[in-house]
């Protein structure tokens, strides 16, 4: 159970938020019409916020704002997949970072937020936030970043996994097929749930080991299918299956477009085949497939920690421009 205060029940929300928070306003945007409020904390997701309530991924209602007079101090926002019920992930949480009090600002109002926006009893949705390649190293870029995870920290919430997110460019090389494999569509949704289920085994994914300590390595497959690849806008006969050339599978890849950008969603090699670098000619198939569509850019992401499955993007050109932090609630 996360530490949230109840709100009153017998008191309008507004009136029991602002007298609670004594010198601060705390509430959500009353509609599209205060994006303008909403956004005057600088974030890499602000151009995407109009577009986002207009297709369903988010909610006035999730998108919270602490105010002293009009001052705009800490502001937070969930989202999720278009038409979701529930939100699916934190992914907005700014301070202003002039203000001493910040990061007390800031639990304030997700302790706030969070005992409306997530429903009784449920477990928060993660946090995640995009942070510059060299935060850690960077003093000045690192303060915001630890202010913001301090004050996540003091709701219940801790670090779970650092990701790279790496980037593709066109222009940038694509080596040439070794031969090795031959590739093919992927056939039915069932074949590609056989797979996702069978990679699962030694996974070194950090939200796949979260997934296999609660559930069947099928119910993840499940899972990760329904919250992600089943909803991309891509056709599906732009995934891949590897095969050696009996016909024998390998690994898969499932170049695609989400919402935002053309990625590389899934990359995997069946655990019998790993240690033989097919991952590189999976890779570059995938990133050929998505090229051809003369793409502006190609996103995808890793866990830091998965070094083999980092080392094949940087090989295959694909910079690491940006990484995110996860922080999740027990």
């Amino acid at each position: 159970m996360w530490p949230c205060p109840c709100r009153g029940a017998d008191r309008p929300l507004e009136r029991v938020l602002t007298a609670e928070q004594h010198d601060l306003t705390i509430r959500p945007i009353a509609g599209p019409e205060e994006l303008g409020l909403f956004s005057r904390l600088p974030y890499v997701l602000n151009e995407e916020l109009a577009d986002d309530l207009e297709a369903g991924r988010r909610r006035p209602s999730w998108m919270w704002v602490a105010l002293r007079g009009d001052r705009l101090l800490a502001r937070a926002a969930w989202w999720s997949q278009a038409g979701d019920d529930t939100p699916f992930l934190l992914d907005v949480l700014d301070v202003d970072d002039t203000d001493p009090g910040r990061v007390d600002v800031a639990e304030r109002l997700l302790r706030t937020a969070m005992a409306d926006v997530v429903p009784a009893g449920a477990r928060p949705p993660g946090y995640i936030r995009m942070v510059p390649p060299d935060w850690r190293e960077n003093a000045a870029a690192g303060r915001p970043i630890e202010d913001r995870m301090l004050a996540l920290e003091r709701t219940g919430a801790r670090l779970f996994v650092e990701r790279l997110r790496l980037e593709w460019r066109p222009g940038t090389p694509i080596p040439e097929p070794s031969g090795r494999l031959t590739f093919r569509p992927i056939r039915d949704t069932e074949e590609v749930l056989d797979l996702m289920t069978l990679v699962l085994d030694g996974t070194l994914d950090a939200h796949s080991r979260e997934d296999l300590a609660r559930m069947s390595p099928r119910e993840a497959a499940v899972r990760h299918f329904d919250d992600e690849l089943a909803r991309y806008r891509s056709p599906r006969d732009w995934w891949r299956v590897a095969t050696l050339p009996d016909g024998e599978p390998v690994g898969f890849v499932t170049p695609a477009r989400n919402d935002y950008n053309p990625v590389i969603g899934y990359l995997a090699v069946l655990p019998a085949h790993r240690g033989k670098g097919y991952i590189h000619d999976i890779l570059a198939e995938g990133t050929r497939i998505l090229s051809d569509q003369d793409v502006p850019r190609i996103r995808a992401s890793t866990d830091l920690g998965n070094t083999p499955m980092a080392d094949a993007f940087l090989r295959a050109g694909y910079v690491n421009f940006e990484r995110s932090i996860n922080l999740t609630w027990s």
